[in-house]
């Protein structure tokens, strides 16, 4: 992981509503993990992917217990 690549972000826990600073990646275009929220310890599911409509990075976020469709 390069270090040039990688942005501090922003985001709301979606489990306690905090807003927490992750890390993210942003070397490839499509990414999915977990990271943990800083202040509850609930399970975060990032999914980073480039939209080609508007060659943009999106970064969606949710609980880790949400289904994903």
């Amino acid at each position: 992981m390069s270090e040039e690549r990688v942005r501090d972000t922003r985001i709301t826990c979606p489990h306690c509503g905090h807003h927490v600073h992750v890390p993210v990646d942003l070397s490839e275009d499509e990414q999915d993990y977990l990271d943990e929220c800083q202040a509850c310890g609930g399970d975060i599911h990032l999914h980073l992917f480039l939209n080609t409509g508007d060659d943009r990075l999106h970064l969606l976020i949710n609980a880790d217990d949400e289904q994903l469709y």
